[in-house]
């Protein structure tokens, strides 16, 4: 079965249950917890339950929703006023909900606020443009991923399959689209960037794709890159000349500027309908499928839940899938993968 098929080798199990781990550029991190305000009055909601809360986490969770703004614009009170009231922002009751997984999820205030910040608050939202990158899944889907990646990013490996099961859980709701980043830390990823894109014109986009995330391990030099290109049945003169062509090194640089418009840190970076899907603030697999449902729901008026799909076991493995965390220049040890270079 296919590398890029699976995340249940012990690659993909250690970066996507850590979570922590990046082939990123270094930042600065966040500021500390202000002091400790005076313990809030214990807030209960119709629709929301914090039974399972510890007592702290009660508060906690009190604290949000009474100091945090609804989602929509138009409705300036609190996340908890929103839903006693009944106020016409259908996003108060799920945020109500985000919050309290937050909160069990642990983290300081300043955290679960980013968090919070970055998927409900509607200054998050950009512009991505698609494009004429290489997609997956319906064009009229309500729910679009982009997704920025490098071939020789370990983190971009393991996401890969994630991102590409998605599609298959929500058929005809799902979109996954591609652009490159190739990390100038990663000796061969700008030609394994190159070589996709000139696949791509034969019509065989993804599968170079899967092919280089499958092979990642052996350095995806030129003479490997063209030895997949081979097996993949491509016409090897033309893709030879498109691999070297100004067009295909025009495309990947094209990636490369929006990418850096939006402020890339590392790779993988989701955006999902315009919306950063950080990964140092969310994880994949506990994160992903509720993100795209509450889109769905949001853009559609349905409920959908994933659709079953038989996870696939890597060679000589029968673990069950992992999940991922961003890469790009120089992570936090994440053993036993090797430390990633700043790009």
């Amino acid at each position: 079965m296919p590398f890029w098929r699976s995340v249940g080798g012990t690659l993909a199990l250690t970066l996507v249950n850590l979570n922590v781990a990046t082939c990123r550029s270094p930042v600065e991190e966040g500021g500390h917890d202000q002091a400790a305000k005076e313990e809030p009055k214990i807030v209960t909601l119709p629709g929301v339950d914090t039974s399972e809360l510890t007592p702290r986490e009660q508060r906690d969770w009190s604290t949000y929703v009474s100091e945090l703004l609804a989602p929509c614009s138009d409705q300036p009170v609190s996340i908890a006023q929103c839903i006693k009231e009944t106020r016409p922002c259908s996003l108060c009751l799920p945020a109500a909900k985000f919050l309290v997984k937050r909160v069990t999820r642990g983290g300081s205030r300043s955290q679960v606020e980013t968090a919070f910040r970055l998927r409900f608050s509607p200054d998050q939202v950009k512009t991505v443009e698609e494009g004429s990158s290489p997609s997956k899944g319906s064009k009229d889907a309500p729910v679009a991923i982009v997704e920025w990646a490098d071939f020789q990013c370990p983190y971009c490996g393991a996401a890969a399959p994630i991102l590409d099961k998605a599609v298959e859980q929500y058929p005809g709701n799902v979109r996954l689209v591609f652009k490159n980043y190739p990390l100038p830390s990663h000796e061969h990823s700008e030609i394994a960037a190159r070589a996709a894109v000139a696949a791509g014109k034969q019509g065989k986009f993804w599968e170079m794709h899967h092919a280089l995330f499958e092979n990642q391990q052996t350095g995806l030099d030129h003479d490997e890159i063209l030895k997949l290109a081979k097996d993949l049945g491509l016409d090897e003169k033309k893709f030879l000349a498109d691999w070297d062509s100004e067009a295909v090194a025009d495309a990947v640089n094209a990636d490369r500027k929006q990418a850096e418009k939006l402020e890339l840190r590392g790779t993988p970076m989701i955006y999902i309908n315009g919306r950063h899907f950080e990964l140092e603030q969310f994880n994949l697999l506990e994160d992903l499928n509720d993100w795209i449902e509450l889109e769905i729901e949001q853009r559609t008026g349905k409920q959908v839940t994933a659709k079953p799909v038989a996870p696939a076991a890597a060679p000589g493995s029968a673990a069950p899938p992992g999940s991922a965390a961003p890469s790009a220049g120089a992570p936090r040890p994440a053993p036993p993968v090797p430390p990633a270079k700043k790009p």
